[in-house]
């Protein structure tokens, strides 16, 4: 087994990469059977012709010896040749094409089931309470990795010593998730009075905007302790994995993200500058929206390139995909799909102010509120009516007739795991 960094084969000497690469794969030919496993590759392996007046023609003469090695004229029969990138978009196709190589495995975040088994493998020594379930914890990380995990316990192991205590408990383990997430508490930073109290109706609006209305996800936790650069920040997260997102759910993570500024205004009449990182994201959902996911009837099901070349090279003789008429269109869709979402917002804050004002005195009361807490504060809240139907062009007739039943038996999925090794027979002894 040989490993190697991508960055390894580029020195500042010329003809040193494609020398390492050759002795690589010599090394590997005299001890074949041998697995060479290069790590971030993409420092190697980066599309050629992208550098200005031949800066990288270094890198491409490694490249290019790796290809060669790779599917030469020679063969390398007995060495099986990976690599990791995490950008596999920067990659010089030469690299991915059939004979180099052949497989891709994307390795994603895992699901909840596989969250579970990380998160025991590394509970693994440490002190858990008895009432602590790994799998609620799991619950509680969507979209985390193992890394993120891992962190997770290490944190909560670090807290119980800090606190002088023998087990890990559930709250630690909240405490642990949150700083993963957000950042230590931020204990010094002390805030006056009305300060806290605008933190407290800003997150009421998130919450409160997210629980009136029909396809958010729970809300799961509100806090306005201040941690990482935030004054607060409201916990959103969904019961189950999730792998694609429709157009209404997407409007609602735009409104709840509006949510906060709506309720400064009409509170205080006076917002302040704690919702740009809302403004932030609700933006990026939204131009995603128009540009990416279809999901604007005047412009169609059209995908338009948002420029995002990683080579200076190449991105200078890029020209856009579209006309400064039709980015003017896309500017018009963004707006109007942000205006309705403060409308929303508005609306549903306006038909749930007793509920507002009872998060924000919960919230200057106790500083962090739990899903039964919050479950409790938001039995009264009112929902907003279900949007109108959406249809990619008007012109087209509104279909009433509902989606099949989901089907309660599945077909058997293939098996496809090796076949367990049966153990030979011993022959039997010649008679003498």
């Amino acid at each position: 087994f040989f490993s190697i960094s991508g960055s390894d084969f580029v020195e500042m000497f010329v003809g040193v990469g494609a020398s390492r690469v050759r002795d690589l794969f010599n090394q590997a030919k005299q001890s074949a059977p041998a697995i060479i496993f290069v790590d971030e590759i993409d420092a190697v392996g980066r599309h050629r012709g992208a550098g200005i007046g031949g800066g990288n023609d270094e890198r491409e003469q490694t490249l290019n010896q790796l290809l060669v090695e790779m599917d030469g004229f020679e063969e390398n029969t007995g060495i099986i040749l990976i690599a990791a990138t995490n950008r596999p978009d920067v990659l010089d196709p030469a690299l991915l094409r059939p004979g180099r190589f052949d497989r891709q495995i994307g390795v994603t975040a895992p699901d909840l089931n596989g969250r579970t088994e990380i998160l025991k493998v590394h509970s693994a020594g440490k002190p858990l309470k008895d009432d602590v379930d790994l799998s609620m914890v799991a619950r509680r990380t969507p979209g985390f990795t193992g890394a993120d995990l891992a962190n997770v316990l290490n944190e909560a192991a670090l807290l119980t010593a800090r606190l002088s205590l023998k087990q890990i408990t559930n709250e630690i383990l909240d405490e642990s998730i949150d700083r993963v997430i957000g950042g230590p508490q931020k204990k010094s930073r002390l805030m006056q009075e009305q300060e806290r109290l605008n933190t407290a109706y800003h997150e009421a609006g998130h919450a409160l905007v997210a629980a009136s209305l029909n396809h958010s996800d729970p809300v799961s936790k509100i806090t306005i302790m201040p941690r990482g650069r935030a004054l607060g920040y409201t916990m959103v997260l969904p019961l189950e994995d999730r792998y694609s997102v429709s157009r209404n759910q997407l409007l609602d993570q735009i409104a709840y993200a509006m949510g906060g500024r709506v309720a400064e205004e009409i509170i205080f009449h006076d917002p302040t500058t704690g919702a740009s990182n809302d403004f932030e994201k609700a933006t990026s959902i939204a131009r995603a929206m128009v540009t990416q996911y279809g999901f604007s009837s005047t412009l169609g099901s059209v995908s338009f390139s948002n420029g995002g070349e990683v080579f200076i090279g190449r991105d200078m003789a890029q020209t856009k995909e579209y006309s400064e008429a039709t980015a003017q269109i896309i500017d018009a869709e963004i707006r109007a799909i942000l205006d309705s979402a403060q409308d929303e917002a508005h609306r549903a804050l306006t038909l749930n102010r007793k509920v507002l004002d009872a998060t924000a005195k919960a919230l200057m009361e106790n500083e962090t509120l739990n899903f039964d807490e919050i479950a409790k504060i938001f039995k009264a809240v009112k929902k907003l009516p279900k949007r109108t139907q959406w249809l990619s062009k008007k012109t087209r007739p509104v279909s009433n007739i509902a989606p099949i039943a989901i089907p309660k038996k599945r077909a058997p999925k293939l098996d496809l795991s090796p076949a367990p090794k049966v153990k030979a027979k011993p022959k039997p002894k010649p008679k003498a």
